[in-house]
C-alpha cells in the first residue's frame, strides 16, 4: 500500500528534510530505498512544529515559575529546584540533563547505558521519565539505587510531569538512532532546556551546534556512547560559563518551531504542485 501511494502520489513528503534523505539509504528505507531512489523526483522533507500556545513556559499552568527569554535567570532556576525536590536529588549547582523518551532501543537508550556512570562521575545529575522494554526499565532504576541524590526515574508517562522537566532541566538528551522529526527537543528549546542530540533525521534539522556560536545545542554524529558523552562534556564545559550560557539559552528559546513555519512550507509545496 505504501509503495502503491509513492508511486500515484504528486509529491511524497516526509517530517523532515534529513529524513527524506535518509530513507533512500537501506538502513532507513525498510526494503523502499531502491524504489524510493526512483521517485526522489517527488520526495521532500518538511519538518514538524510544536504547539507553541501549549508548550509556553510563560503561561504553562504545571510549572512553579512562569519565565520567558526575559527571564528564564530568575524564574527557571526555581522549577530545576522543584525538580530536584520530585526526583529526590540533592540541591546541588549542578546541571540536570534529562530524558522523557520512550525506552526502547531506537530512541539511543543503550548508549546511555553504556555511560550512564561516567554522566553521573563528570558531575551531572539525570533524570529520565518513560516506559519500555524490561531491560532499559531496570538499568534505570539499578543506575538511580547506585547513585542516590544524583539519579531520579519515575518509569511512567506522566504528561504533567514532563512539562516540569523541561521547564527544570539544564540539558535534554536525545541520542536517537533514528527520528524522523522529534517533537521533544523543540520542547525543550521552547523551556530554555538545551538539548545534546545526535545528528540525525530532524534532530539534525532543528539543532545547530553552538560550538560556532551560533547554534541552539550541541550534535554528535556516529552512533556512539563515547561521542555522545563527548557532546556531554562539551554542553558541561558551556554551562560552566555562566554568560555564555545564558546566551545560549535565550538564542534556544528564540528558536522558531511553531506550526506557522511549517505551514508555510506546506503552502509552498502545494503551489509549486498546482503549477504542473
Amino acid at each position: 500500500l505504501m509503495k502503491g501511494a509513492i508511486e500515484t502520489a504528486h509529491r511524497v513528503t516526509t517530517v523532515s528534510p534529513t529524513y527524506a534523505q535518509e530513507i533512500l539509504d537501506p538502513w532507513y528505507a525498510h526494503g523502499l530505498d531502491g524504489f524510493l531512489r526512483q521517485k526522489q523526483y517527488k520526495l521532500c522533507g518538511i519538518l514538524n512544529g510544536i504547539d507553541v500556545k501549549s508548550y509556553d513556559p510563560a503561561t504553562d499552568p504545571n510549572i512553579v515559575a512562569n519565565f520567558d527569554a526575559n527571564t528564564f535567570a530568575e524564574n527557571k532556576p526555581k522549577c530545576k529546584e522543584e525538580l530536584q525536590e520530585i526526583f529526590g536529588l540533592n540541591k546541588w549547582p549542578v546541571p540536570v540533563v534529562a530524558m522523557v523518551t520512550r525506552l526502547v532501543g531506537h530512541k539511543g537508550v543503550d548508549l546511555v547505558r553504556h555511560v550512564g556512570q561516567e554522566i553521573i562521575n563528570a558531575g551531572m545529575q539525570l533524570v529520565v521519565l518513560g516506559t519500555g522494554e524490561a531491560q532499559y526499565e531496570q538499568y534505570f532504576n539499578e543506575l538511580a539505587a547506585r547513585n542516590a541524590g544524583c539519579v531520579g526515574v519515575k518509569i511512567a508517562f506522566v504528561p504533567s510531569l514532563a512539562r516540569k522537566i523541561y521547564a527544570g532541566a539544564d540539558m535534554f538528551l536525545m541520542p536517537s538512532k533514528s527520528e524522523p522529526c522529534g517533537l521533544a527537543q523543540m520542547v525543550a528549546l521552547r523551556y530554555g532546556t538545551i538539548p545534546v542530540v545526535r545528528a540525525t533525521g530532524g534532530l539534525k534539522d532543528s539543532i545547530q551546534d553552538s560550538g560556532d556560536g551560533e547554534g541552539n545545542g550541541f550534535t554528535f554524529q556516529s552512533y556512539n556512547g563515547g561521542d555522545m558523552l563527548y557532546a556531554i562534556h562539551r554542553a558541561l564545559e558551556g554551562y560552566a560559563q555562566a554568560d555564555g550560557w545564558k546566551i545560549l539559552v535565550d538564542r534556544a528559546m528564540k528558536s522558531d518551531n511553531s506550526w506557522g513555519r511549517s505551514a508555510n512550507d506546506y503552502i509552498r509545496m502545494y503551489r509549486d504542485m498546482l503549477k504542473e
